[in-house]
């Protein structure tokens, strides 16, 4: 089971959320604002936040931003804002997933497993693969960090995942839905995911669409990463 830690300032949603994770063997913490939140990840290891953005002392937000400058645990926004701006803007800033209220405990304990399993897959394949280079490009999985050109990338956790797993296969057309399985470790889901953080990566590597470097889409049939092409040499 996994240590959680609550982060919503409206008491009765807080008890109903403790209650039902409890129910399900989960050990619980729970605070009232951003600022509690960030002193418990600072001083105790959980394995996902719960996080609401309407909180009185600072919005979720900016809350998500601070959690990322300390911690790579996962982050699942939980909150009535069903904005779609919103939401992408909140997954390209490195929440983990976006719950809209109202949902089930059956639906948050789904979710929960989903970016558990995410979280423990990255790890122990870290642990595993020994750093990838495509081109310029390096990856470590186990530091998890990215270079092009010997300059550091700043990648959101899942930007991380997505750019590290294609570099895994390089020259390889892997299939949107393997990247679902994956990356996301979702059997289904909406190709606008894929879409946002590929064009959030293409925009770190230097690149567009139009343009691709490394990273190059099939319509209808996957995305593939591989190095630059070189110039050919002029002929004599």
């Amino acid at each position: 089971m996994a240590s959680v830690l609550v982060v919503e300032d409206d008491q009765f949603v807080r008890s109903s959320l403790i209650r039902h994770l409890t129910d399900a063997s989960h050990t619980v913490r729970s605070v009232g604002t951003a600022l509690e939140a960030l002193r418990e990840v600072a001083h105790f290891h959980f394995d996902v936040v719960i996080l609401d953005l309407g909180l009185p002392d600072l919005d979720g937000a900016e809350a998500l931003k601070m959690l990322r400058g300390i911690t790579d645990v996962p982050v699942i926004i939980a909150t009535a804002r069903d904005d779609e701006t919103e939401i992408v803007r909140l997954l390209n800033a490195g929440a983990d997933d976006y719950l809209t209220r109202p949902f089930s405990a059956e639906h948050l304990a789904a979710r929960m497993a989903a970016v558990l399993r995410r979280s423990r897959a990255a790890s122990g394949d870290a642990s595993s693969q020994t750093v990838l280079r495509v081109g310029g490009l390096t990856v470590d999985p186990l530091r998890r960090q990215a270079e092009l050109d010997g300059v550091q990338l700043d990648l959101t956790r899942r930007e991380f995942d997505l750019l590290a797993f294609l570099a895994g296969r390089p020259g390889v057309v892997v299939p949107r839905k393997e990247l679902l399985a994956e990356v996301w470790q979702q059997s289904y889901g909406d190709d606008q995911t894929i879409d946002v953080h590929l064009s959030w990566l293409r925009r770190k590597l230097g690149e567009t669409a139009a343009q691709p470097r490394y990273l190059h889409t099939l319509r209808g049939v996957g995305v593939k990463l591989q190095p630059p092409a070189t110039a050919s040499p002029p002929s004599p």
